[in-house]
């Protein structure tokens, strides 16, 4: 048998070498999103603590404003910023339907850390729905990886895009002003998913047409959007840490905008034109497992374990466990 050239593996169905590139890349991205949530969630709670006001109805300037002044939302901010790098990165290299799924790993990251944090082991639920999770986006890539080709995109893929994200702008802002008061923190989480799912489809658009010496207007006009899109689901990022913990707002991130993006990428930008038909069906199956895990993790978050995460968040790591012991040094101290 003979070992064909790594020269020739690009001829091959799936990724070339230089593609494969972009998954290492997209997992450092993860790592960086996962600390990066946990910091912003503990800003967000510090402030709200702060306050004495709950931002779960919508933070408002003053909210805003004091984050800035909190170090541990700067530094969760800082890091975001980080992940966004490595994404970014990632798609210089790979076809979006294959790395942007690969966030998930920060939701089992970010899981793990926050059940470390209020010193609670993890229910059968969180693990049989980060199982999901991971399981459905793990076989969505796998699938992805083999029948992905990214292609040049054209202007009229360009302005569907666009106009999509106005309908979704639009209807999210519109709930928003109309129904904030009885959002909760999956609402939130849903929007911000869908919103950055359009934002990441937009820097692979941008970056794509770099790549093919296609910038002009359209693109510049991508580019703002893209800033736009950014601003509006980093506000409601910040209201789902105002309305819950943040394992539950990264699950959102990690398999909603994907979900979202992949959807584009397929539905639009033709990136698995050449897919067989039972390709399509693993994704929808993929899918839908994942976002079911979504859904099981939202339902499995108990009251006291929100209200646990969020003390921890003001008062310090390791501070209180689920059901209200303290665990610090200083505790002990007093109790003695």
């Amino acid at each position: 048998m003979t070992i064909a050239p790594l020269s020739d593996l690009a001829v091959l169905p799936g990724l070339s070498p230089v593609q494969m590139i972009g998954i290492p890349l997209a997992l450092i991205g993860a790592v960086f999103l996962s600390l990066g949530a946990m910091y912003q969630h503990r800003g967000v709670s510090k402030v709200e603590a702060a306050s004495g006001t709950s931002g779960a109805a919508g933070l408002n300037l003053k909210h805003l404003l004091a984050l800035l002044s909190r170090p541990s939302w700067v530094i969760g901010t800082a890091m975001l910023g980080l992940a966004v790098v490595m994404q970014l990165s990632s798609f210089v290299f790979s076809p979006i339907i294959v790395v942007q799924p690969l966030g998930v790993v920060s939701l089992l990251l970010t899981t793990l850390l926050t059940a470390r944090a209020i010193r609670q082991r993890l229910p059968n639920v969180k693990i049989f729905a980060v199982a999901l999770c991971i399981i459905g986006v793990g076989a969505f890539v796998t699938v992805a990886a083999l029948f992905a080709k990214e292609r040049a995109i054209s202007d009229e893929q360009v302005a569907t895009v666009l106009v999509l994200l106005a309908v979704v702008v639009v209807v999210f802002g519109t709930a928003f002003c109309f129904l904030r008061k009885r959002f909760k923190a999956l609402i939130y989480v849903l929007g911000a998913g869908v919103i950055y799912g359009f934002v990441a489809t937009l820097a692979k658009i941008t970056i794509n047409r770099i790549q093919h010496d296609n910038f002009e207007w359209l693109t510049l006009i991508c580019l703002v959007a893209l800033l736009v899109a950014t601003g509006v689901g980093g506000y409601f990022v910040q209201n789902a840490y105002a309305s819950g913990p943040p394992d539950m707002v990264i699950a959102g991130l990690t398999v909603i905008d994907p979900i979202i993006a992949v959807g584009i990428a397929i539905a639009v930008l033709g990136e698995a034109n050449a897919a067989p038909w039972y390709a399509f069906l693993m994704f929808v199956v993929s899918g839908a497992i994942a976002v079911t895990g979504v859904f099981v993790l939202e339902r499995g978050q108990t009251d006291a374990e929100v209200e646990a995460v969020r003390r921890n968040a003001v008062e310090g790591r390791g501070t209180q466990d689920a059901q209200g012991h303290r665990h610090d040094t200083e505790a002990r101290v007093i109790e003695q």
